[in-house]
Order: structure tokens, then sequence, then C-alpha cells
């Protein structure tokens, strides 16, 4: 089988999936952004093996692996990113306002959203 059909298959699909549920747990649970990197470092691992047992890749490449794990790493860490920032608009709609997919921004007067909660103006 080409390598192509099996990378987008076993990497981008199979292994992508499981690198941008990883970024979301990670960034769900307000871990570090790093924590991302190692998982999907291991999920690169599982990408090789799985390429070599089902398809007859290669298993011990330092450049497919390479390539496996930057694209799970970039999938991993954009997952985080996203869910970091829906989180913070969500959680905090007094203080941020969505300012992109990857990002937030601070909201003051002039933003023209709702004041804090009433507990906070009471202390």
């Amino acid at each position: 089988m080409s390598a192509w059909p099996v990378f987008l298959g076993v990497t981008v699909v199979l292994c992508g999936f499981a690198a941008f549920a990883t970024g979301r747990a990670l960034a769900g649970t307000w871990r570090p952004m790093w924590w991302t990197v190692p998982y999907c470092l291991l999920l690169g691992v599982l990408g090789r093996f799985l390429q070599w047992s089902l398809f007859g890749g290669t298993l011990l490449s330092p450049a497919a692996y390479a390539v496996d794990a930057m694209v799970l790493t970039a999938i991993g860490l954009f997952a985080y990113r996203v869910t970091q920032a829906g989180r913070m608009v969500r959680q905090y709609p007094w203080l941020y306002a969505r300012a992109g997919l990857l990002s937030w921004k601070p909201v003051g007067p002039e933003g023209g959203r709702a004041a804090p909660p009433a507990e906070a103006e009471k202390n």
C-alpha cells in the first residue's frame, strides 16, 4: 500500500483524533500547554507502531517519526488553544471576549459587555 493513504489514515485521522482529544482534555482540566507535547510524542510512537503492524510500514524511522510527531503535536496544540479560548470566554464573560478562534481579549468599559456578577460588586 502507498505511504500517503496510510499516513493520512493512521496519523492524521486516527491518531489526529486522539491528539485533538488530548489537547481538549488538557485544556479542559487547566493543565499547562506544554503537557500536550509529551502526550503527542507518545501518540507519534503509537502511529509508527500502527503503520508498521497493520500496513508493513517502517517502525524505526526517525524521519517518519518526526513528521508524525510534529503533525500530532500541531493538532494537539491547536485543540488545546481552541478549548482554552472557549473556556476563558465562557467562564469569565465579564473579563474576556472572543478575539478569533484561538484567542481572547480583555473587555473594558468601552466593550459594552455586562458588569461582573453582583457578588463581586458587594465585596
